[in-house]
């Protein structure tokens, strides 16, 4: 059994050896399959190779191609569809300028730091993702702890995601139902309920219909670029126009901070939250076909296809928005709904432009099911959660992670419940998700950063930076410092209660309740990934 010190060449597909393919040809298959895995969804001799190198066994099925992992990575991040949904965070704090250039920013900033993760699931093509890299690319010394750290935000991250988009599905019902019928009376249980609903209803597409989500995430990618048409074209056409001026160079304090420029820092959670999140298909790692280079490609494809969109629609709404004040003070709680009924001026207009909305994200709730229950069964499979012998089991003929599906259904209904009481706390527990992946991104570039400044070899992988992987590392790190630190602050002055952003004492309770879970018992069951790594192909 070899560690990290017994990794390969850092070398590219290109230089692997000329005997490579006669040593994939000589693995026993079934040391790495579980013979219950039908075979034609056993993948190629690459993924073959790459669990046998991460001293894994395949038990799920490899049923995801390029096209279909792209689908899948699209609709997870859904960005235009979020970016309409958090058009007010950037609105308040920046205005349309800083939705224009932050975009564009954030676009940039995010692609590099993906393209650092593109390249680490070439190396290790696992559904542990973020947390496995740790355990294989950081110092000896600490190892172990970090990347058992790295795992619990990674969980808590989609997790909360999860919950997240569900609520938002929820509400932008109900806001539905406010412009419909003026006798309607929000209540917060009812989006709670709602986001319940969408989360059962999103178990069903995991669990009978597993064996089709391949399928129903390439019909929903077709939605969702053409979704996009059917927003913008009837805003460009009915809507009044911005003053190009004032709406790409004119940035706005709306949320009382000191100058303007702190204000535009803060706003720049919307435009980053639309985009983050493309991880998603490294989770699903252990279902994909030829992962260690479909991986790569579905990501970076991803990234630019939705950057594309998402960038469309900023650019769409900045210049069709009108009365901004109007539409932030929209009795609906969504200005998007606001915005497409000032622009129609029709209710049924206005419904079939809302319901694609509602249908993209829900098609997100669906595939972040999936992503949240594979992270979840990777870490516990590796021993790092409670209950983790219960949360590892694969289900028999389903070969899905069922009872990690379910446990994931169950926590989203909880978090929604938060939202009854407080929704400062379910505000706070939505930023916790961004927080928790921004910090797991940077640990891991970190870690494979210090390993290139040390001249040490990493594994071999069929997408690689080449000579600009440690530049490439570096700008991501400079990137995600910054965000890192804003997305921590409260929207608007003065802060009170009701109005601070608690993620950063949730964020630091997690730490804390992780590394304590460590000590007491994780420290005696996790030894991580690397331990079982066998770097000798």
């Amino acid at each position: 059994m070899c560690g990290i010190n017994n990794a390969t060449p850092d070398v590219s597909a290109k230089e692997l050896p000329e005997d490579f393919s006669q040593k994939l040809d000589e693995l026993d298959e079934y040391g790495v399959i579980d013979p219950r895995v039908p075979s034609k969804y056993r993948g190629t001799v690459f993924d073959q190779r790459d669990m046998q190198a991460l001293g894994k066994v395949q038990v799920l099925r490899r049923n995801f191609k390029f096209m279909t992992m792209l689908g899948f990575t699209s609709t997870v991040i859904c960005t235009w569809e979020i970016l309409l949904s958090l058009i007010s965070f950037v609105l308040t704090d920046g205005g349309t300028a800083n939705l224009f250039w932050g975009f564009i920013v954030c676009a940039i900033g995010l692609s590099l730091v993906y393209a650092s993760v593109a390249e680490m699931a070439s190396m290790a093509p696992t559904a542990g993702g973020q947390y496995h890299w740790v355990s294989e690319f950081a110092p000896r010394s600490i190892q172990k702890p970090l990347s058992y750290i790295v795992g619990w935000l990674s969980a808590t991250g989609w997790q909360v995601f999860l919950a997240s988009v569900a609520f938002i599905v929820g509400t932008i019902i109900q806001g539905l139902i406010i412009l419909n019928n003026e006798n309607y009376v929000y209540q917060a249980w009812h989006g709670t309920l709602l986001a319940i609903a969408t989360i059962s209803f999103s178990i069903i597409f995991n669990t009978s219909l597993a064996s089709r989500l391949p399928l129903i995430e390439g019909i929903v990618l077709i939605i969702h670029m053409t979704g996009l048409f059917a927003i913008i074209i009837p805003l460009w056409v009915l809507a009044p126009r911005g003053n190009v001026y004032d709406v790409l160079f004119t940035f706005t304090n709306n949320g009382g901070w000191s100058s303007t420029g702190l204000s535009a820092m803060i706003g720049l959670s919307s435009p980053f939250t639309s985009l983050i999140g493309y991880d998603c298909a490294v989770h699903m790692s252990e279902e994909v076909k030829d992962a260690s280079a479909t991986m790569p490609k579905a990501i970076m494809w991803s990234v630019a296809l939705n950057s594309i969109m998402g960038f469309i629609m900023a650019v769409t709404l900045i210049f069709t928005l009108g009365d901004i004040t109007s539409i932030l003070d929209t009795p609906t709680r969504y200005p998007f709904i606001q915005l497409f009924y000032n622009a129609t001026r029709s209710l049924v207009a206005t419904n079939v432009m809302v319901a694609i909305i509602i249908i993209c994200l829900t098609s997100c709730c669906i595939s972040e099911v999936a992503t949240a229950s594979r992270q979840i069964w990777s870490f516990a499979r590796d021993k790092g959660l409670p209950f983790s012998s219960f949360l590892s089991h694969v289900t028999p003929g389903w070969n899905i992670p069922l009872r990690a599906v379910l446990v994931s259904l169950c926590i989203s209904a909880l978090i929604a419940c938060i939202n009854i009481g407080s929704n400062t706390a379910l505000n706070a527990i939505i930023s916790l998700g961004g927080v928790s992946l921004i910090s797991s991104y940077y640990i891991t570039i970190a870690c494979v950063l210090l390993k290139r400044l040390r001249g040490e070899p990493l594994p071999p992988r069929r997408w690689s930076l080449g000579r600009y992987g440690m530049a490439v590392n570096m700008l991501s790190l400079v990137f995600l410092t910054p965000i890192w630190f804003f997305y921590l602050w409260p929207i608007a002055t003065p802060v009170t209660a009701q109005t601070m952003n608690w993620a950063v004492v949730m964020f630091g309770g997690i730490v804390i309740v992780s590394f304590t879970y460590y000590i007491v018992k994780g420290r005696h069951v996790y030894t991580g990934p690397v331990v079982l790594t066998k770097r000798d192909l």
